[in-house]
């Protein structure tokens, strides 16, 4: 069988959307509602890794650009070091010049023309103030326009308010979508929450869908005491066993491919419902059954070893090679902890530290990603079945 229908990746559609109707079908309501000039609060998709946040963002992203929706989408980077400096405000500079693309687009429409050049202006100023690069969109900056405030929430609320304004007199509606909101910097997270609340108060044609780790809940909650009244926000889990079996069966339908009712418990089993790994594990199931028919129990059980190697060297060792060896120590810690979520003060007994002298290896795993506080002094990983990759990587923990 050559062609795989399943596509394990990051954020990679699957030929199936299992479990997440009710999810998409209210996101396409808020679109409608927006478009209509009613204001939507804005949307949070927040869970683990691989439970699908982006391919639901992308799925969503396909319904405004049906719906003639003015969209970007905007994937947030870790912060990382070059010659000694970290880069800032990565999400700033495509923000930027996303509105610029957007005020250019309006801006042929005499309606909105005024309006546009003037969002167009603002963020020459902003530029000049932030030192944000230029792009590529010719400016005509008007020479009236005052500078920035140097305040950036301020000031990109301004922006797009003033892009919301040009959008409600051109028809327009624009959506953001911002995957991985967890690496935005407080700054220009705080930037972004004002400019939203600021453009639903106003009643303009603008919101965000955004994804993030699950921290994202503490970390949007301390920016502003109002987030939880501006987002809505959405757990992504996950599948249950009922899509799980979906998300495994269905795609193979057109090539009247059957699993055996057991070979799918067995799927659901190793996989916990999770949907990258049922991607990636009927993709080694497909890649190594010769012929169609119904897969059985036994083709489920001869990828299992080709499916964990796949996860370990890929998956899961991306992002444990990222870590330094006490980081390491502290995540082994946890898995010795025996149960998840684990308590810190476990963890630093076993590690032989106090608390206080582990909380910067908690701080900087939290950072990177890897872990998640779960609730006052407790913590998981971001990652489902770390714990197991981590067994299988120290054998001596379970000693």
């Amino acid at each position: 069988m050559f062609t795989n229908p399943y596509t394990p990746g990051a954020g990679f559609m699957p030929a199936y959307l299992a479990g997440r109707e009710k999810l998409v079908e209210c996101a396409e309501g808020y679109l409608h509602s927006l478009m209509n000039r009613y204001p939507q609060q804005s949307v949070i998709y927040y869970g683990l890794r691989g439970v699908g946040k982006t391919v639901l963002l992308n799925r969503i992203e396909e319904a405004a650009d049906n719906l003639n929706i003015m969209y970007v989408h905007i994937e947030a980077n870790e912060s990382q070091n070059i010659r000694g400096e970290k880069i800032q405000r990565r999400f700033t500079e495509r923000l930027v010049a996303s509105i610029n693309k957007f005020a250019h687009e309006i801006g042929v429409k005499e309606q909105a023309k005024d309006f546009a050049q003037k969002c167009i202006s603002l963020l020459k100023s902003f530029r000049l103030t932030y030192n944000i690069e230029e792009g590529s969109f010719g400016l005509g900056i008007s020479q009236d326009v005052p500078p920035s405030s140097g305040d950036y929430a301020s000031d990109i609320t301004d922006i797009m308010v003033q892009l919301g304004k040009s959008a409600l007199q051109s028809g327009d509606t624009i959506c953001i979508f911002v995957d991985e909101v967890q690496y935005l910097s407080e700054e220009e997270l705080g930037g972004l929450i004002s400019a939203i609340h600021r453009c639903n108060q106003l009643r303009l044609p603008l919101m965000a869908f955004c994804a993030g780790l699950p921290k994202i809940l503490k970390t949007v909650g301390e920016a502003y005491s109002y987030s939880e009244r501006l987002f809505k926000f959405e757990h992504i889990d996950a599948l249950s066993p009922e899509s799980a079996k979906d998300a495994v069966c269905e795609p193979a339908k057109d090539f009247n491919v059957s699993y055996a009712i057991e070979a799918v418990e067995r799927i659901i089993e190793i996989t916990c419902g999770y949907p990258y790994f049922i991607q990636q594990l009927c993709s080694v199931i497909w890649s190594r059954v010769e012929e169609g028919g119904t897969i059985s129990l036994n083709d489920v059980m001869d990828s299992e070893t080709a499916f964990f190697s796949l996860l370990d060297d890929g998956f899961f060792a991306v992002r444990y090679e990222r870590c330094t060896p006490l980081e390491k120590s502290f995540m082994a810690a946890m898995v010795q902890c025996g149960e998840l979520p684990c308590t810190v003060s476990n963890v630093a007994k076993i590690m032989g530290r106090t608390p206080q002298s582990i909380s910067p290896l908690r701080a900087q795993l939290i950072s990177k990603g890897m872990i998640y506080a779960t609730g006052h002094g407790e913590i998981d990983f971001t990652v489902p079945q770390f714990d197991h990759f981590i067994i299988r990587r120290n054998p001596a923990l379970l000693i």
